[in-house]
């Protein structure tokens, strides 16, 4: 990566009309409904955009969109990128990298992700409060990282804390139960064990997927404020496993996605 290609990606979105956003969004596995309320959407498809990666999941659709939501300009990433289908760390991330050289001042993050906490039950949103990278490597495990920020990054409070709070007083005001917890990223796209649950509950983790982290790294080495929420499509109970069913954890995510649009709506109008 280079400043060259997100400055070429950059204008090329530009071009497209894509005008100083001011809030980055990056939508999750069967979270893709958020961008029906974007009014006079401008779309980019991953594919036309100069150095972009290509999402190769049948769920994401991938293509970046540009309107406004609560009359706030946000730019959506409909369709994200994962180790599982063969991308690196900077490819991951790349897309978070432009969206900051547009312009935006804060990231929102949502994913689909089970349940390792047994008190949340599947159709919870949970608010990740912190997390654990399982995914064996970092974005900014570059030789070049030094050209876009400083190579030590502290991730003492990677999830930004005052957009964490209001989250939580929407919540409240909406209704909405809203778990809180801690997020484990895997590598996947294989499910977990019996006793890789198991292992996961001994390390402190609520909720397990295979996203975010990077992107998460990545926002806090822009020092980009940043808040990220978990679907629960499914409960881990090693002891009562049973087998998952792709398409299932897809319904679960669309059904309770209208508390995640909530949420991130009303967001969008108190910052």
């Amino acid at each position: 990566m280079t400043k060259k290609q997100l400055d070429e990606s950059v204008e090329y979105l530009k071009k497209k009309g894509f005008d100083t956003p001011e809030i980055g969004i990056v939508l999750g596995t069967g979270l893709g409904q958020l961008v029906n309320e974007i009014k006079q959407p401008v779309e980019a498809h991953y594919n036309h955009i100069p150095y972009f990666p290509l999402a190769t999941v049948e769920f994401h659709s991938g293509k970046l969109i540009y309107g406004t939501i609560a009359d706030k300009k946000v730019v959506v990433m409909q369709g994200r990128f994962h180790l599982y289908e063969g991308y690196d760390f900077l490819d991951i991330t790349y897309p978070i990298r432009v969206m900051h050289q547009l312009g935006i001042k804060k990231l929102f993050v949502s994913n689909a992700s089970g349940a390792i906490n047994l008190d949340f039950k599947k159709g919870d949103v949970m608010l990740i409060e912190d997390h654990i990278n399982l995914q064996g490597g970092s974005p900014l495990a570059f030789k070049n990282v030094s050209d876009f920020g400083d190579r030590f990054v502290d991730m003492a409070e990677p999830y930004d804390v005052d957009m964490r709070q209001k989250l939580e007083t929407i919540a409240k005001k909406e209704g909405i139960s809203l778990q809180k917890g801690v997020y484990a990223s895997v590598v996947g796209p294989q499910l977990e064990t019996k006793a890789e649950y198991r292992m996961l509950k001994i390390l402190g983790a609520d909720a397990v997927g295979m996203s975010t982290v990077p992107e998460v790294i990545v926002a806090n080495h822009l020092r980009l404020p940043i808040v990220a929420v978990s679907v629960l499509t499914d409960e881990c109970d090693p002891d009562n496993l049973q087998p998952i069913d792709i398409q299932e954890i897809i319904k679960i995510a669309g059904k309770t996605e209208p508390k995640m649009i909530t949420l991130f709506k009303e967001l969008i109008q108190l910052i």
